[in-house]
């Protein structure tokens, strides 16, 4: 039986739909097939019922393979109990390889529609990668025009129920907003008490775009990051002064801004205390204290790191 999670609305140019405000994150390294189905199972048995997942991740194929097997078991009745996430990697950010890229990720997950698809990062990796960093010569500026047009058809075909970005600036959703017959309906974001998007939360509000959080609990354990939000004194001590964790009051204080969030964690009991944030409240002392906490967001991931004046202006603009 789903956990009583909220919802919020979201716009798909159209109509509205519901977004359940806590999902799960599914990019984990290295990805272990077996390991992310056991873990979406357990998932969708808490009550999850928004899984956020991308081509690039890996976790595509065992998420299918868990919604399969959820369906066959009795765990859902069907895949419309569920909201699913992917996303348009770099090096499918033309317009001529949009939709394959989709099919490929609806292919991967057994799936004939995903809820929500976006375009992963403002940019263009061209040709085969075959090593890490990504040299530089090989990343772009993407022609979002012509991708974003694609990106519609996808809807119109059925494909995705919405389209949306992550990891947008506001000048890079103005650019969007101005061409686009369909606006984006989301922009999922690095968002967390250590970096709160204060500017492009507000930016996002008055155009009717919903921010869905990333790393909602810092970039601790990640590859890439600087993040500690969940050792931070004063998180710590609000924890402690409502019998909750660290990571709850991070949780907490993110749904409270408006937002929702894909936590990743693999752990049966942490997804539970996840959940567990629905029935309480922080106080305006509490929120004001956490306003005041030093902002660091995480590092770009490590894979497109590679120091040139693009990825410079990228990092700067997130």
């Amino acid at each position: 039986m789903a956990a009583n999670v909220p919802k919020v609305t979201i716009s798909n140019g159209s109509q509205t739909m519901p977004l359940p405000v806590i999902g799960l994150g599914t990019a984990a390294h290295p990805q272990v097939t077996e390991t992310t189905k056991s873990a979406i199972l357990d998932a969708i048995e808490t009550g999850y019922r928004h899984f956020d997942t991308a081509f690039i991740y890996g976790s595509e194929q065992p998420l299918g393979e868990a919604i399969a097997e959820a369906i066959k078991t009795g765990l859902i009745k069907s895949r419309d109990e569920l909201f699913i996430t992917s996303k348009l990697w770099c090096t499918f950010a033309s317009p001529e390889l949009v939709l394959p890229a989709i099919k490929t990720s609806l292919k991967n997950l057994q799936l004939d529609y995903l809820d929500l698809f976006l375009v992963h990062w403002p940019l263009k990796i061209s040709g085969e990668v075959k090593r890490l960093p990504i040299p530089k010569e090989v990343i772009f500026p993407i022609d979002i025009k012509a991708v974003w047009e694609v990106m519609e058809e996808c809807q119109n075909l059925g494909l995705t129920k919405a389209i949306g970005v992550s990891n947008f600036s506001t000048r890079r959703l103005d650019e969007l907003l101005s061409l686009a017959k369909i606006p984006p309906s989301v922009n999922q974001v690095e968002m967390n008490p250590l970096w709160q998007q204060k500017d492009l939360r507000e930016f996002c509000k008055a155009k009717g775009i919903h921010i869905t959080a990333y790393s909602p609990l810092g970039s601790k354990g990640a590859k890439w990051g600087e993040s500690e939000s969940l050792e931070y004194k004063v998180l710590e001590e609000i924890a402690k002064a409502k019998g909750k964790t660290a990571a709850q009051v991070s949780l907490r204080w993110v749904y409270e801004q408006g937002v929702s969030f894909v936590p990743k964690s693999f752990n049966k009991d942490r997804m539970k205390q996840n959940l567990d944030i629905f029935d309480w409240s922080l106080t305006e002392e509490e929120l004001n204290k956490i306003s005041k906490l030093p902002q660091r967001r995480a590092v770009l991931p490590s894979m497109i790191m590679e120091p040139s004046d693009l990825v410079r202006e990228i990092e700067a603009e997130i």
